[in-house]
């Protein structure tokens, strides 16, 4: 699909494609240092082909969205709280996101946010509850210190020196996602260096804006409290083999949104492997389904 641009803000674009037309509008929000692909061509087609119009899109500060220009913070930095004046939130993140539906003169949409894009998505739902129909947290967590953490292994990968060319990039994406992969589903090693290769063509060069979205996240803190404000009909979706974020994180996403659903998919990393993009789709789908019946019979003022 041919890539779009919107300007959402605050001297912001983002870059989108749109899939299908005249569907159940559906956002797609993309994890930490992800791009719009990363929600793969195959999943979006199932999820067209059940009645959505499917739009996913560049966070700002990765692909060909606006990038910041200030420096990432250093892990001790980090560590320390110590944040750049121009150091965003997810909170901003989430207002982008606002800025993209107002762009797309959608009054709101079904919101599906993976790892980072989940935590993006709850804070649409907790500050701007007009604009989500539905929330789909997969993958994610509520930034409290003690759940959804990553196994020490995956932070010794996390906070390796950045690549610094193309095929560096494209290796060290295959080690990553060696370690972070499904259990007893195959792993396409062609596809995630065609991805990777993707990534890189479109974004060339060391990933400082990776730096300054980690930086957002931890800055964000603990949203626990503020999760208690949404209201949208909430699906949890989460492996139980995610070495990236604890499964631990889907449990406390869980409790912390009234009536929300947790939905645990055996043998999941953190990954979206071929194999269960059928069952994402139909869970995504059923929930969406659900929440549309919901609205149209819940009373009106």
């Amino acid at each position: 699909m041919s890539e779009q641009f919107a300007e959402v803000g605050g001297g912001v674009t983002l870059a989108y494609q749109q899939h299908g037309s005249g569907g159940v509008p559906l956002l797609l929000i993309a994890g930490l240092g992800q791009q719009l692909h990363e929600w793969p061509d195959g999943l979006c087609e199932l999820l067209v082909a059940r009645g959505c119009q499917v739009v996913r899109f560049d966070n700002r500060d990765v692909g060909r969205s606006t990038h910041a220009n200030f420096p990432p913070p250093a892990p001790v930095q980090m560590l320390r709280r110590r944040w750049h004046r121009e150091q965003y939130t997810l909170a901003d993140l989430a207002a982008d996101t606002v800025g993209l539906l107002d762009a797309l003169e959608l009054p709101s949409a079904h919101l599906v946010g993976m790892s980072m894009g989940g935590m993006i998505a709850q804070t649409v739902a907790a500050h701007h509850p007009a604009r989500v129909a539905s929330l789909t947290s997969i993958m994610s967590t509520t930034g409290a210190a003690r759940v959804g953490r990553p196994a020490w292994s995956t932070w010794r990968l996390m906070f390796a020196r950045p690549a610094r060319t193309r095929d560096e990039h494209i290796d060290r994406t295959v080690r990553m996602y060696r370690h972070i992969r499904s259990a007893g589903y195959l792993f396409d090693e062609s596809a995630v260096r065609a991805r990777a290769a993707r990534t890189w063509d479109r974004d060339p060069g060391p990933a400082a804006g990776v730096g300054r979205q980690l930086a957002g996240i931890v800055k964000s803190g603990d949203r626990t409290r503020e999760l208690r404000a949404v209201t949208a009909p909430t699906l949890v979706l989460h492996g139980d083999r995610d070495r990236m974020v604890a499964p631990t994180g889907a449990r406390a996403t869980a409790r912390a949104i009234a009536h929300a659903r947790l939905h645990t998919l055996a043998g999941m990393g953190h990954d979206l492997p071929a194999a269960v993009w059928p069952t994402l789709a139909d869970l995504i789908h059923e929930h969406i389904r659900t929440s549309e019946s919901r609205s149209i019979d819940a009373p009106h003022p």
